[in-house]
């Protein structure tokens, strides 16, 4: 599914209007789809609609919603947050049409006549935010944020109009004051901030209203940003032909684990064996050889030097270039820690490493600040939490979480790898720009090792032939949907990443079933 940001809409609309369609039809058609979309929801009505509108574009679509709303036979009240004679353009002409018909309009330009919407919104079956739209990109504050902290309060199912008013469409952040909506009208394309969070809470349930858009009209924008569907992914994992045997399926090389974190290894491992790839090896620092080989049965293991604290080394170099030989993919990182001879080993595999390349964890705190990543003769894939990507972009985590689209973009861009940014609504960020966001995954997630698992199983897709951007994200939406079964039956409170090793297979297979079961 394609979701727009801000100006990628403005320019579909625009293409739109200059090639023969009329801005007052796509607002019509808005309105009308919008007041469909709100008469499914609403039920019978014990009171008016209460539509609250602005003076742009989005008030326009209120006045449209609000006269669809009269034809019907359902009772509704426009309340104006604005000078009539400053609404201008195309919704000037809907508030006209409005007007034309009975009910008016109710003023709210002052204190007292919020306070007389204040005494209105209890008795209204549902309200219509129709205030600000996708344009907005500053702080809501004064007389408008009371309008909207006065809709909140009164606690009535809210049906926001394209996008709950206050809340930016490009990042998912209010910008000051936004509508908490019980569901959201769409028009054209579903917005980036309406699928990330906090944005993604505020919604509520969200319709898209097809306003006529044509494909050329995407062609020549090119929108870069998609929402992961099970039907699409299901297509991508290739499917496993009859006389495929161990061989068939990728070798996997995963280099992880110190003294202490053991278990980070051991999941990375099995995670790739659970993606599916044929066979894998499991390097580790000497010193854990009894340890790793006592705990895994399909993998095999193999030693790398190591210090007197149990981390691993590069040595001379020579046990590292025999263990690259034939491998299909490689994942490096989990349990590894940083020292200095960690530092020389993730340095010299991301240098001599042929084969696609999954950095986790430690493995992304040793290149973060360097310029190791532009080295690399093949792909790499980073799989970063947002401290780890805060690193990797030279900026604080609270602003990757203020624009985890936009960070993940430039880190992507910047070190010319895919980059998966981790947490609610992960999202996958490829160098030219294409960014997925996955509507996957739980808070049940939020505990040690799980991280390491989805590390093993980009590693283990990747060995079984798919690209980057595509192991990438299948990788995060199994694990996601991995983790949601078990959440589904079990709850979200105490989930482990061996529940999720163990949900992952029949993750899979839902997918390809989707795909199957698709047009």
């Amino acid at each position: 599914m394609i979701v727009v940001d801000a100006a990628e809409m403005r320019a579909l609309d625009r293409w739109t209007i200059e090639h023969g369609t009329p801005g007052h039809v796509l607002m019509e058609r808005a309105g009308a789809g919008a007041a469909q979309a709100l008469r499914r929801r609403l039920g019978r009505p014990r009171g008016p609609v209460v539509v609250v509108c602005g003076r742009g574009n989005n008030g326009g679509d209120g006045f449209v919603i609000a006269r669809h709303l009269r034809r019907a036979g359902v009772t509704a009240e426009v309340w104006l947050a604005a000078d009539p004679a400053a609404v201008q353009g195309d919704a000037a002409r809907m508030l006209a049409s409005w007007r034309r018909g009975p009910g008016g309009i109710h003023a709210l330009t002052d204190p007292g006549h919020l306070d007389a919407l204040v005494k209105r919104l209890p008795r209204a079956s549902m309200v219509v935010d129709a205030l600000l739209g996708t344009g907005l990109n500053a702080p809501v504050g004064g007389h408008l944020a009371r309008v909207i902290e006065a809709i909140n309060a009164a606690g009535r199912p809210t049906f926001a109009v394209d996008i709950p008013s206050g809340l930016s469409a490009d990042t998912g952040h209010p910008l000051g004051a936004a509508i908490h909506a019980t569901a959201t009208a769409t028009f054209g394309f579903a917005k980036v901030g309406q699928h990330v969070y906090p944005g993604a809470g505020l919604v509520g349930a969200l319709d898209v209203i097809d306003i006529g858009i044509p494909a050329e009209a995407v062609v020549a924008v090119g929108p870069r940003t998609t929402l992961l569907e099970a039907a699409e992914l299901g297509r991508w994992l290739p499917r496993r032909p009859r006389a495929g045997h161990k061989g068939t399926f990728g070798h996997v090389l995963v280099i992880a684990g110190s003294r202490g974190k053991s278990g980070a290894a051991l999941l990375a491992a099995e995670g790739a064996g659970r993606a599916g790839a044929g066979l894998t090896t499991l390097a580790g620092p000497a010193a854990l050889q009894s340890v790793l080989e006592g705990h895994v049965r399909e993998a095999m293991t193999a030693a790398l030097p190591d210090d007197p604290a149990g981390t691993m080394a590069l040595g001379d170099g020579g046990a590292l270039t025999e263990l690259l030989a034939g491998r299909a993919s490689v994942t490096c990182g989990p349990g590894l820690g940083v020292t200095a001879g960690t530092r020389a080993l993730v340095a010299a595999l991301v240098r001599r490493c042929t084969a696609p390349l999954v950095l986790d964890a430690d493995a992304l705190n040793v290149v973060a600040g360097t310029t190791l990543l532009r080295e690399r003769p093949a792909p790499s894939v980073l799989t970063p939490h947002p401290g780890e990507m805060a690193r990797l972009a030279g900026v604080d985590t609270a602003a990757v979480q203020a624009d985890r689209l936009g960070v993940a973009r430039r880190v992507a861009r910047e070190q010319a790898a895919i980059v998966v940014l981790k947490g609610a609504r992960t999202v996958i960020a490829a160098p030219d720009g294409r960014v997925a966001i996955a509507p996957v995954g739980n808070p049940g997630l939020g505990s040690g090792g799980t991280g390491d698992v989805l590390a093993g199983v980009i590693g283990g897709l990747l060995a079984q032939g798919m690209a980057p951007f595509e192991a990438a994200a299948f990788g995060v939406y199994a694990h996601g949907a991995a983790a949601d079964a078990v959440a589904a039956e079990r709850g979200e409170v105490g989930l482990l990443a061996r529940d999720v090793l163990a949900a992952l297979p029949p993750a899979i297979a839902r997918l390809q079933g989707a795909a199957d079961a698709g047009p």
